[in-house]
This record gives C-alpha cells, sequence and structure tokens, in this order.
C-alpha cells in the first residue's frame, strides 16, 4: 500500500508539545501584570510613587538618588555597636561630586507592615523623615499631611 503522506521529520527542533498533548507551560501572568513584579520591584515602585508625590512640591529632589537596599549594613570593626533599633532608612549627604542619597531599607519596612497599603504608607514616612533630614527641615514642612496615617 503507498502512504502518500510521509512520515515527520524526527530531529532536533522546539517540540510544540509535551508527551501528553497538552502543549508547552508558559508563565502563569503576563509581564505586564502585578502578579508577575517581585517584591523587591513592587517596594520600589512604592518608594519611587512616593518620591514622585514629593517632587511636585520640591523639585530639588530630582538632585538626590533614591535607592532601596535589602538590609542596612552592619557596623564597621571600629565603630561601636548601636543598641537602637534597625533603621528603616538613611542619608548620605552629597560631597566629593557624589549626589546626595536617600536609602529605605525593604526589609525591615516589610517585617514592620502587614498590607500594601500600610507599606506604602511607612514607606512615604520614611522617605519624608529622610528627605527632611537631609533639606533640614521638619517632616511636617516637607509634608503638610507627614504624621495624619
Amino acid at each position: 500500500m503507498d502512504n502518500p503522506v510521509p512520515p515527520p521529520a524526527a530531529g532536533p527542533g522546539p517540540r510544540r508539545r509535551d508527551r501528553h498533548g497538552r502543549g508547552m507551560r508558559g508563565p502563569i501572568a503576563p509581564p505586564q501584570v502585578p502578579l508577575a513584579a517581585s517584591r523587591a520591584e513592587v517596594f520600589a515602585d512604592l518608594v519611587q510613587d512616593s518620591v514622585e508625590r514629593l517632587e511636585r512640591r520640591w523639585p530639588q529632589l530630582g538632585e538626590i538618588d533614591f535607592m532601596v537596599l535589602e538590609v542596612p549594613r552592619p557596623a564597621a570593626a571600629g565603630e561601636p555597636w548601636n543598641d537602637e533599633a534597625v533603621p528603616l532608612g538613611g542619608t548620605v549627604p552629597a560631597r566629593d561630586g557624589w549626589r546626595a542619597r536617600v536609602v529605605v531599607y525593604r526589609r525591615p519596612v516589610e517585617i514592620r507592615t502587614k498590607g500594601r497599603d500600610e507599606r506604602a504608607a511607612l514607606v512615604h514616612e520614611v522617605v519624608v523623615e529622610q528627605v527632611a533630614e537631609l533639606l533640614g527641615l521638619t517632616p511636617e514642612t516637607v509634608d503638610p499631611r507627614y504624621g495624619e496615617d
């Protein structure tokens, strides 16, 4: 019996289906969906939102770098031990051609909050406090709604 359809060529190449015929698995959610964002990316977005909110009132914040670090660095060998609570943020003043920096520590903030709204409020509070310290102002001057939440 003649078979008019030749058999498919078996060779290297991408597999279109698994051996059960269900197809290859893809990502759970497309990249533009918030489910696909990591916790660090979501936290960095919260910091960016807070900075943008403050930049409307204080345009000079464009000259300050805002950073997110996982945790504060440990004290150096020669520095005395600090018995205070773990800091949520810090500042580095401008010097030697480097721009001033505001740092927000992600893990200490996440540990102290339960939900996204609470985390966003604490992040904004930390950013306001650090900006106030850097500018030599009170937090209420930097953001009139500071402490209302």
